[in-house]
Formats: C-alpha cells, sequence, structure tokens
C-alpha cells in the first residue's frame, strides 16, 4: 500500500514507546506516505516519544491530558494552527490500575472503575469532537484500539473489559453521527500483545502464550499486522467501512475452544 496515504496528515495518541500499537501504527502510516502528529502526556512520556517523531519525520509534538478539557482544547487548536485540516486520529489511550488487573472483577473500586471509563471509553467521544471541525470538510477517519475482553470474559483484564465494551459502543453511535459528513469510525481489536500496557495485565504471558498456540493462525497479532489494518483504514480502501470493530488476533476470536492438542 506504499503511497496509499500520499498527502494524508492526522494525528497518532497514545504511543509510549516502539513497541506500542500505537507506534505500529504511526510507521505503517508513515511508510504509506501519511504526514504525521503525535501526542504523549507528560515530560517523561514527551522524551520517549520525540525520537521516535523524528524518526518518521514529526516534529508536531502535542503534551495532551485527556481528562483535562483545558488541555484537550489548546492541543487541538496547536493542530489546528499548523494543520487546518486533517484525515485521520489514531486514538490508543487507555487506562487502569495495574493493582485491579489481576483477581476479581467484584473488588473494582468505584474510583478506578470511574478513571478507567473516562481515560479508555470516554476521551475517544471528546477527542471526536474535537477532531470533527478539522475533518468537517472533507471527512476523514477515526480509529481507536479495543480488545475481545469487551465481550468475551479473559481472566484478569476486569473494568477494562467494560470500558472497552463501552468504547465499542461508542465507536457504533460516533460512526453514524459522523457518517453524514463522511467521517468514518472504526475500532481495531488485536489479539495480546507483547506491550507495556499488556503487561499490566496478570496473566498476560499465559494469555499470549495461549492464543499463539490456539488460534488459527498459531501466532499473535503483529505491529505490523496491526498498522497495516489502520493504513486500509484510512485510505481510500476503506472509504465504506465504519462502525466496524475489526479483528487483527489470527482468528482466534472464532474459536469456540482450544485447539485438540491443547485442551
Amino acid at each position: 500500500m506504499s503511497d496509499s496515504l500520499k498527502g494524508k496528515r492526522g494525528l497518532v495518541m497514545g504511543v509510549a514507546n516502539d513497541r506500542s500499537i500505537a507506534w505500529g501504527i504511526a510507521k505503517a502510516l508513515h511508510e504509506a506516505g501519511a504526514e504525521l502528529a503525535f501526542s504523549y502526556q507528560g515530560e517523561a512520556f514527551g522524551k520517549r516519544v520525540q525520537p521516535l517523531a523524528a524518526s518518521v519525520g514529526s516534529d508536531l509534538l502535542l503534551d495532551v491530558d485527556v481528562t483535562d478539557d483545558a488541555s484537550l482544547d489548546a492541543a487541538f487548536a496547536a493542530l489546528a494552527d499548523k494543520w487546518p485540516t486533517i484525515d485521520f486520529v489514531v486514538h490508543a489511550i487507555a487506562f487502569s490500575d495495574k493493582s485491579e488487573l489481576t483477581g476479581r472483577f467484584l473488588n473494582t473500586s468505584r474510583a478506578n472503575f470511574k478513571h478507567s471509563m473516562e481515560i479508555s471509553a470516554y476521551s475517544f467521544i471528546e477527542v471526536a469532537r474535537r477532531a470533527y471541525p478539522l475533518m468537517q470538510e472533507n471527512g476523514g477517519s477515526l480509529i481507536t484500539l479495543t480488545y475481545q475482553g469487551s465481550n468475551r470474559v479473559v481472566p484478569n483484564y476486569n473494568v477494562m473489559g467494560v470500558a472497552k465494551a463501552a468504547l465499542e459502543s461508542a465507536t457504533r453511535y460516533l460512526a453514524n453521527d459522523l457518517g453524514p459528513d463522511g467521517i468514518r469510525v472504526n475500532a481495531i481489536s488485536p489479539g495480546p500483545m507483547r506491550t507495556l500496557a499488556g503487561a499490566a495485565i496478570g496473566g498476560a504471558r499465559k494469555t499470549y502464550r495461549h492464543t499463539d498456540l490456539n488460534a488459527p493462525l498459531r501466532k499473535n497479532a503483529t505491529l505490523e499486522a496491526v498498522g497495516g489494518t489502520a493504513v486500509y483504514l484510512v485510505s481510500e480502501a476503506g472509504a465504506c467501512t465504519t462502525g466496524e470493530i475489526i479483528r487483527v488476533d489470527g482468528g482466534f476470536h472464532v474459536l469456540g475452544m482450544p485447539q485438540p492438542d491443547h485442551l
């Protein structure tokens, strides 16, 4: 899909390091010809993101706290000053207290439930609202990231499963709202991946190995595969795809039980 995104530009939110799913997406978008801006939260993450952004020719970095309206407003105002229009936003932002991503969902605290929902689900709505004026003229593509723990019980995923269910529902409602303006809204659902965020979930290594052994393709998702899916969704090839939860998990989601050798 070389040069399929030439002339397009957009914002990637949520790169933590070079193993982040967001970074895999950013690399693929860049290789397809897109011009990129990046967001980060706080100085520590900014120091990690800056050299990665530079490696794909970007010097447009925005410090954003998605729980703060003023921070979001300032970031998108700065983006609009640089680019009057954009073609895509990648929302790869989620958070939950690590101590509650193990053990029983029953023990989810009120504070962490609200915090997880705000950052992992509601922030996509806030981002979409601010991206809308920059896409209203020419249309565009909004992409977020989810996981099958939204609709099936995954040990230790706990409150993040509920947050991702809300995120997927928000994806459908936003797709309906923004469709008349030519703005497509979709979510990519990779299988377990070896990322900083994934490592926070209790039993992550066992989950990764289980998927690797049992998925129809006998492998987990790769950054390249997820990135390629994002390129499709941003490109003209995805012009009629919206409201979808696209699974990139080696086919694991179709299984009713493990493969015979691993029962």
